[in-house]
């Protein structure tokens, strides 16, 4: 394959990247070209891979507790189930005006056979305890539950049911956070702990597109290379 044909095929292929799922590339009767069958993951869709999307304004800690359960500890529950299930064995006047508490989540997992504890600890405790956390933070005023899945000396890997997955400077989660409880499940260490502090999820979220290029440099960037002209074959 030519080099110039084989630049073109990856600025095609990256430019499928933005839509959700398998895609048919035809390089049909291009030199070196051919059908490509291209599976591919919108960026929405891979911030929310491993964290469901809350349904609703007032679900995040049904969403939350949902993908605790799911994606950390292999019991394959969806929101709707979970937020059916609490609303219905809470005190539901008060659910509908404040929305669910860590005691619901409580009474929850202990019905599916769980024990689980809320903890005034800081986050390198967490760290030591090795377990993912559902807590609370403060987002411009709206209190909303996230799970802490991972952490750095400098940044913390956030589930948010709004956001989706994604990297918090720690000094500006520990802001949000202000020290409230952190919620734990009690499990086997080999059942929980393995999807905390995943090594493939700190490296998508860190870089998935690697660092911008700033704007000056974008000028120098054309279809073909300064200088270089295609010959007959290359297209």
């Amino acid at each position: 394959m030519k080099p110039l044909f084989a630049r073109c095929v990856a600025f095609l292929l990256s430019a499928f990247c933005s839509t959700a799922g398998a895609s048919s590339l035809d390089l049909n009767g291009i030199a070196g070209g051919g059908n490509y069958n291209v599976s591919v993951k919108s960026f929405a869709e891979m911030k929310f891979s491993t964290v469901y999307k809350q349904q609703y304004d007032f679900s995040c800690g049904s969403a939350a507790l949902a993908s605790l359960l799911t994606f950390h500890y292999g019991d394959g529950v969806n929101e709707q189930s979970v937020f059916t299930e609490m609303f219905q064995h809470g005190e539901q006047e008060k659910i509908k005006k404040l929305g669910f508490s860590l005691l619901d989540m409580k009474n929850y997992l202990q019905r599916r056979g769980y024990r689980s504890d809320g903890f005034k600890i800081n986050l390198d405790q967490l760290v030591a305890a090795n377990s993912p956390a559902i807590t609370i933070i403060n987002a411009n005023g709206y209190l909303h539950f996230v799970i802490i899945k991972g952490i750095t000396a400098q940044r913390v890997l956030v589930g948010d049911p709004a956001k989706g997955v994604h990297i918090v400077p720690r000094d500006e989660f520990e802001a949000m956070w202000e020290k409230r409880i952190l919620f734990l499940i009690h499990a086997d260490e080999s059942i929980g702990t393995g999807n905390f502090q995943s090594q493939k999820e700190w490296a998508a979220r860190l870089a998935p597109l690697g660092d911008a290029i700033d704007r000056s440099s974008l000028a120098e960037y054309h279809v073909l290379i300064r200088g270089q002209v295609p010959g007959p074959f290359d297209f």
